[in-house]
């Protein structure tokens, strides 16, 4: 099942602005020394898929020098491996706007591949999926198009786009919408094509008027072509918002759902590997249910909270339920409650900072407070 994998790099940027005001999404860290596209990577290396283009569009140079040549992912190779892809394509200078013309203007690259199928993910998600299960079930139902679905309680009025199904699991109807609530099936970004099929949908679309693959290809093609869902079980965590972003950063404190995430039959997690010094912790320091990871030093109180490479936390300082990004300074006998310092923060001595659990406070990069 030779496959080639296409990843959308900053396609959800503005979901959560806040975090991508100096780096793509793919680029966001999570869990202490991850970022996002460190998931999306992963489960398709872990799949079979060494061929993957990445296709960027603003704020792309902390994303590449992430990823590099790909050797952290086995994806430095000399017939494909991973391949950085331009926001907009030959005679089209145009930055795209949408994932429709974000694969149309890179449809060279998939038309010199000589793989069988494609599969297209966002960046938006957190998940362990095996897509070698995904590619067969997509063989198996003989089906144009394959959408990775997940079952979703939906509590608020966010855009959504929910799918409807047969007993098969043949897509009768896609909606977009905000004013749905409750239990739908919802698409996760995340879906599987024939090669010759994708191009074919490209090479027509000024003649079918496509400009959308949710609102055009599926909600329009649900009797035209033969689609499928493949509902996703474990765990998922969709990061749409900043909100979202700080709930689901801090579940992974949970060692059942870290292990679930990262240690799924073996299919391990990776990331850039960095050599930096262990995280030290004094002996005036406090730590509990905490993420530290390498290069922090810590002489405060840390409880219930994540801090990136090389943090430093004075002695006094109190940082609770928060997330700290890499190189940030928190000075002596302050507190934090409920807060995401992004890199490069320094809160100065005797500062008091809290947000909520449901809205937390934000500080941009290299703030000084």
């Amino acid at each position: 099942m030779k496959t080639l994998g296409i990843i959308f790099g900053n396609l959800h940027d503005k979901d959560v602005g806040e975090l991508t005001a100096v780096r793509s999404l793919a680029s966001v860290p999570f869990r202490g020394r991850f970022r996002l596209i460190d998931f999306v990577l992963p489960y398709m290396v872990n799949s079979g898929i060494t061929k993957i283009g990445v296709i960027t569009k603003t704020n792309y140079q902390s994303l590449m020098d992430h990823v590099g040549n790909g050797k952290h992912w086995d994806l430095s190779r000399k017939n494909g491996g991973l391949i950085m892809l331009p926001p907009y394509g030959d005679g089209d200078m145009s930055v795209f706007q949408s994932r429709f013309a974000t694969i149309k203007n890179n449809s060279q690259f998939i038309r010199r591949s000589d793989e069988e199928y494609v599969v297209i993910s966002d960046c938006d998600n957190v998940c362990n999926i095996n897509l070698a299960d995904v590619i067969q079930a997509h063989i198996d139902n003989h089906a144009d198009i394959t959408i990775v679905t997940r079952k979703k309680e939906l509590v608020n009025k966010k855009p959504r786009t929910i799918i409807d199904t047969d007993s098969d699991g043949r897509v009768t109807k896609v909606t977009n919408t905000d004013k749905e609530l409750g239990a739908h099936q919802v698409f996760a970004n995340i879906f599987v094509m024939n090669r010759k099929f994708l191009l074919n949908i490209i090479e027509n679309s000024a003649e079918q008027n496509y400009n959308s693959f949710t609102r055009d290809v599926l909600a329009r093609g649900c009797s035209k072509y033969r689609i499928f869902a493949y509902v996703v079980n474990g765990y998922f965590a969709n990061i749409d918002s900043l909100g979202n972003y700080y709930k689901h950063s801090l579940e992974l404190l949970n060692k059942d759902i870290r292990d679930e995430l990262f240690y799924r039959d073996g299919a391990n997690i990776y990331t850039k590997v960095r050599d930096s010094a262990p995280c030290k912790i004094m002996s005036s320091a406090t730590v509990t249910n905490s993420l530290i990871a390498d290069g922090c030093v810590i002489e405060g109180e840390v409880s219930n909270s994540i801090l990136f490479r090389g943090v430093k936390v004075k002695k006094g300082a109190k940082i609770t339920n928060s997330i700290v990004f890499q190189g940030s300074v928190i000075g002596q006998n302050s507190s934090l409650n409920c807060v995401i310092a992004d890199k490069l923060v320094t809160i100065l001595e005797g500062r008091t900072l809290s947000g909520h659990e449901t809205h937390p406070y934000f500080i941009a990069k290299s703030a000084v407070i």
